[in-house]
């Protein structure tokens, strides 16, 4: 053993560096200049010696199992391979452009393909450059968590085919148009997005692919600008809002496990348990005790929860009560407005919960209120949501929507083809309503809004 002074001492001296101006010897020089060039199959001099020592680097094959094989175009069997002997690095352009992708039909230009797919009802419509509607449909809901990513797709694309024929386009042509909106229920989580992307990439339905929650479509089809707040409140409930800076917010994933409460199921089970509760004593009475079986055709309550039991009556046809709800707190009963009372808070609560993410308390926030339950006429509904709002944002603007929501998508598409053309977006406003969308197989879901059958039969129980 050395002791550490003496080891100090033991070390070779540090090699003497040459002089700046002549870093390498001429011989040294002209022994590398040979092995420089095109003709060259590798480097020489210290690496080479290297080699010999150690083992041979490898050259070939593929890469080692820790580099990400995705970066492999071989592995991930990219269309473009690497470049070699008489092969271009760079890969061809993209034949089709935002500015060529535009399909002419009858001297228009097919320019926004809009989609806002919800969990009850799934509309998509054509729209030209200039904002003129070509055509539009409804058919089922295309959502994935309610039917699966395939069948949801298999809707999706027979109804752009649908609409496409009916714009004078070939069903079968793909991409249909150069902007694609995608407003779809369940769009919440990066893997929903993700998962979602992927789908819409593979089917080319349109050159350029915009993915939004399908709350986006509602609040821009309501506000008269680019930001604003909307509270969603269809067969389920969500809120999404973006600010003037154009921070958004949405409540993932919109369901009891959020936290968030309401929308048309969460009516049609209410007003059946508090039927059931009141026939056997456990609630107060109310006119729903007769009002919710003889919408289905029987006689009690409890008969109505043994078909859904033995799936003689599906769950998801609950979601068709709340009209009848509606109707029976306009004719006093205390138990309907109870449950209309708590879906209003509610609504209140999501609104405050977007304007307070978004700094926009006091600001003129304009606050759309978008979904089937929101079409009721009921006043002292509408009146409860109103107060609470303005209790939040003393400036804001309740509004009810009136237009579907698929012309927010539409809207969406336009912002960016066209983003700051007033006419373009009046003119889609105009030519796109409700009464211009042409239901698919019969499809025309139920409205959440009081209906005068409703009506009647509540006036009737309650006499």
């Amino acid at each position: 053993m050395v002791p550490l002074p003496v080891r100090g001492r033991l070390r070779r001296p540090a090699r003497p560096r040459p002089a700046r101006g002549a870093r390498l010897s001429r011989r040294e020089l002209g022994h590398r200049a040979r092995r420089l060039g095109p003709g060259s199959d590798g480097p020489a001099g210290r690496g080479r010696r290297r080699r010999r020592r150690g083992r041979p680097r490898r050259r070939g094959g593929r890469p080692a199992p820790h580099v990400a094989v995705e970066h492999d175009r071989r592995a991930a069997g990219d269309p473009h391979p690497p470049a070699g002997p008489g092969r271009d690095v760079r890969p061809p352009r993209r034949a089709a452009r935002r500015s060529r992708d535009l399909v002419t039909v009858r001297g228009e230009t097919a320019a926004i393909l809009a989609v806002d797919g919800g969990n009850s009802k799934t509309d998509v419509a054509l729209v030209a450059a200039n904002g003129d509607l070509l055509a539009a449909v409804r058919g089922p809901t295309s959502s994935h968590q309610a039917v699966g990513i395939e069948r949801g797709l298999q809707v999706l694309d027979r109804l752009v085919g649908e609409t496409a024929r009916r714009a004078g386009l070939a069903p079968d042509g793909r991409p249909i148009a150069a902007q694609g909106v995608f407003c779809l229920a369940g769009a919440d989580f990066p893997s929903d997005l993700r998962l979602l992307r992927r789908t819409l990439t593979g089917a080319r339905l349109a050159s350029e692919i915009l993915l939004r929650n399908d709350g986006f479509a509602g609040l821009r089809a309501g506000t008269s600008r680019q930001w604003g707040v909307a509270v969603i409140m269809g067969r389920g409930v969500n809120v999404a809002g973006v600010g003037p800076d154009g921070r958004t917010v949405i409540h993932r994933p919109g369901d009891h496990t959020s936290g968030d409460w309401g929308g048309g199921s969460e009516i049609g089970v209410r007003a059946l348990s508090s039927a059931v509760r009141a026939r056997d004593a456990r609630g107060p009475r109310t006119v729903l005790e007769r009002l919710v079986p003889a919408y289905f055709g029987l006689k009690r309550p409890l008969d109505v929860t043994l078909a859904i039991y033995l799936g003689r009556i599906s769950e998801r046809r609950l979601d068709e009560l709340p009209p009848t709800v509606f109707a029976a707190a306009g004719s006093g009963d205390e138990v309907a407005r109870s449950i209309i009372d708590w879906v209003a808070d509610e609504a209140v609560g999501l609104a405050r919960s977007a304007i307070i993410h978004l700094h926009l308390s006091r600001r003129d926030v304009e606050v759309v209120l978008s979904g089937g339950v929101f079409r009721t006429t009921d006043a002292a509904f509408h009146d409860r949501i109103r107060r609470g709002i303005l209790a939040t944002a003393p400036r804001a603007r309740v509004i009810r929507l009136e237009a579907p929501p698929v012309l927010g998508a539409a809207l969406l598409g336009l912002d960016l083809i066209a983003p700051a053309d007033d006419g373009v977006a009046a003119r889609a406003r105009a030519s796109l309503t409700h009464a211009s969308i042409q239901p698919v197989d019969g499809h025309a879901p139920a409205g959440a809004g009081t209906t005068a059958k409703a009506r009647k039969a509540a006036s009737g129980a309650r006499s």
